[in-house]
């Protein structure tokens, strides 16, 4: 029995289609060629990088090492990584308890760099300053020793004066200085060498901080510091009291993981709540140590353990694994798209195609504005979305064949197929977006890139099905050799699957029919 057929809707309308999805891709290629990048941008276990375990140590008497303090550890180790656009970096608590270690890996080159930034504790004290010299120690010359202040006794004097600052294990900085205790300390440069009083002022009471230059300076790099409230009374007070001493007296030290950064003299009260970090910065150091202090100090100590270098040449051989699968999985489509579909196959080929082509030029631009890297997860995610977009294509092809075998024309059956495909299409989509989503914001390491990749290539696979597939099959729905039925079309009687195909016909729009020759009568 057949049913009536619908008014087919304009050809205009694939044509609109199809020019949206043009400008989409033409879009895209500018964008590539603009930020002038032509290569995807690889993670830690496809092109090598560096990994590092950090073991956890208390930084001092009133730290202990404790489950919540390697948790805390690791959230702000993640948000300076982070800080400095490292994607696809992975900074995990290993083992149990308090024995776990914190493992970091950093894809690429920018490793050093990385490891250096997380194994600062990032204490920031300001203390005033009660004696100074030079970094080089001489125990024998009694003019080494400091004057003496408050708080300075004979064996601190003796310690200050054997204190020798050209030594590199003097300058390690460990943050493990108590804020109430008197110290000596070395300038990062090991050029001065100090007796520092009691802190005054902590890190704790920096609001925030940012990295600049100053252009009259030569384009010296400092960082600005905002106090909170208390902060802010805490440094005012500080340098209203030092301001009218005899140097050194009159400086106020900035101490960072118990190496002095810089001891300017305060000429006034700085009762603002601002404050500089001044020390023959570059832009990178700058950048840096405000970053290290805008997400606050470690509430450990490190020891630098392991260090492992992933070799590119492995990275290369997973790449290429990966790639291969990914080929199999696609090859093994077509193949059935072509012998099952014939001649709508050719649309699925002309698909993945395209949708190969936009996701290659998303993992360029986003590789570029938000540091996206591809990993092996992320290759696995691609993967799998091939299986999605060929379940779109099947529900579509099927509906289609559905609607023909009720005794609508091709044209009418791409229509009134389409109207009832894409609610499903849009729900099993919809799935695989939430699953992506609960992955990526309540997973770690590489489950975000493989979920991350999964999201993507399915939003790809709504854009392809919505302005190319379906369009496409609406304009060959309009070709002789699709309307009347060819054998090798795809939308023969045979192959929609009429249960008598002997004397099967296809109906046209124009409702003449047109006989199809066969051999044999499927069953019901």
């Amino acid at each position: 029995m057949s049913t009536p057929n619908k008014t087919v809707k304009s050809p205009a309308r694939s044509g609109r289609a199809l020019l949206i999805l043009a400008l989409i891709i033409f879009g895209l290629l500018a964008t590539t060629f603009i930020q002038g990048v032509s290569s995807v941008k690889l993670g830690l276990d496809l092109r090598g990088g560096t990994s590092v375990t950090l073991q956890p140590r208390a930084s001092n008497d009133s730290n202990k090492v404790t489950s919540e303090a390697i948790d805390q550890a690791v959230s702000i180790i993640r948000q300076r990584v982070d800080s400095i656009g490292v994607a696809e970096s992975e900074v995990t608590a290993q083992g149990s308890g308090t024995n776990r270690q914190i493992v970091i890996s950093v894809p690429g080159d920018s490793g050093r760099r990385v490891v250096d930034l997380v194994g600062q504790t990032a204490e920031l004290r300001f203390r005033q300053v009660l004696a100074e010299g030079s970094g080089i120690s001489n125990p024998a010359d009694t003019s080494t020793a400091a004057t003496p202040a408050a708080g300075v006794n004979a064996d601190l004097n003796a310690k200050y004066a054997a204190l020798d600052c050209t030594d590199p294990a003097s300058r390690e900085g460990t943050g493990a200085d108590s804020p109430a205790d008197t110290i000596v300390s070395c300038s990062r440069d090991g050029g001065a060498k100090y007796i520092l009083a009691p802190a005054e002022v902590l890190g704790t009471q920096v609001s925030s901080a940012e990295a600049g230059y100053d252009p009259s300076q030569g384009l010296a790099w400092f960082v600005s510091l905002t106090f909170n409230g208390d902060g802010t009374k805490a440094f005012g007070a500080l340098t209203n009291r030092v301001t009218s001493l005899q140097s050194p007296l009159n400086q106020v030290a900035i101490v960072l993981d118990g190496l002095v950064v810089s001891a300017p003299r305060i000429n006034e009260a700085i009762p603002s709540g601002n404050a500089q970090i001044t020390g023959s910065f570059s832009q990178v150091e700058a950048q840096d140590l405000a970053n290290v202090l805008k997400y606050g100090a470690l509430p450990l100590a490190f020891d630098r353990g392991e260090v492992q270098q992933v070799s590119p040449t492995l990275g290369a051989d997973q790449l290429s694994a990966g790639l291969l699968a990914g080929a199999l999985g696609l090859g093994l489509v077509l193949i059935y798209s072509l012998l099952y579909y014939r001649g709508l196959g050719l649309v699925v080929v002309g698909s993945l195609a395209l949708a190969a082509a936009i996701v290659y030029l998303l993992f360029l631009v986003l590789g570029e504005t938000i540091g996206f890297t591809l990993t092996l997860a992320g290759i696995a995610g691609a993967i799998v979305a091939i299986g999605v977009t060929a379940d779109s294509f099947i529900v579509f092809f099927e509906r289609i064949r559905d609607e023909a075998r009720e005794g609508r024309s091709i044209r009418s059956a791409v229509e009134s197929g389409w109207a009832k495909a894409r609610h499903t299409i849009l729900v099993a989509d919809a799935v695989s977006l939430i699953a992506a989503a609960l992955l990526y914001f309540f997973a770690v390491g590489g489950v975000r890139g493989f979920a991350f990749t999964l999201g993507l290539t399915t939003l790809v696979d709504l854009i392809i099905v919505f302005f190319f597939t379906k369009p496409m099959v609406s304009i060959l729905a309009g070709v002789k050799f699709f309307s009347s039925g060819h054998p090798l079309s795809g939308l023969s009687p045979k192959s929609i699957g009429m249960k008598n195909y002997r004397t099967a016909s296809i109906t046209t729009d124009s409702t003449k029919t047109v006989s199809t020759q066969s051999v044999s009568t499927l069953e019901a």
